[in-house]
């Protein structure tokens, strides 16, 4: 399999933004930023995301007392591109206040979902996580950060509705 079509097809399926924040065990705060978060249940509630092996964080991250899920709005497209990068002082200038275990709650974010660790999975190059979220907040005033075909995109300006109940399983 050619992993580079595999990465283009996958990039067909259009993505929110978030950034994955914890308190590492010296005391340092961890961020990187995801695309790979998605909700598992409401009862308990539960939500996950990924997190490549290769990446500095990933020890901090199994480490960790708990985390949180930061949604990043529209605006915040530069936080994204500070927390993807592997290096450096990630937060700089970034406005936060601390959450459950001090994981970091980015200002501004469309979300927050503030974690403890339920589980972690493998997933190949990836090591999957399952956060019980214990607290959450919402302020969605901005439009999302929104991922697509390798680039940041924007959602249309009409909205529609769907007719519910959605024919989709569930």
């Amino acid at each position: 399999m050619d992993p580079r079509a595999f990465r283009r097809a996958l990039g067909q399926f259009a993505t929110g933004v978030a950034v994955i924040t914890a308190e590492a065990a010296d005391g340092q705060a961890i961020g990187l930023t995801m695309s790979s978060f998605n909700s598992v249940s409401v009862d308990p509630p539960l939500i996950l995301f990924s997190i490549d092996r290769k990446a500095f964080s990933l020890k901090a991250m199994t480490e960790a007392k708990g985390y949180a899920v930061n949604i990043l709005g529209r605006d915040q497209e530069h936080l994204s591109n500070k927390f993807a990068r592997a290096l450096g002082d990630k937060w700089a200038a970034v406005e936060h206040t601390l959450g459950h275990e001090a994981a970091p709650l980015i200002a501004g974010a469309l979300a927050h979902f503030e974690c403890a660790p339920y589980a972690q999975y493998d997933g190949g190059d990836h090591l999957i996580f399952v956060g019980r979220v214990v607290k959450f907040s919402a302020y969605p005033a901005n439009e999302p950060l929104v991922f697509f075909r390798g680039a940041y995109r924007s959602l249309a300006s009409t909205e529609r509705s769907p007719e519910w109940p959605l024919p989709m399983h569930y």
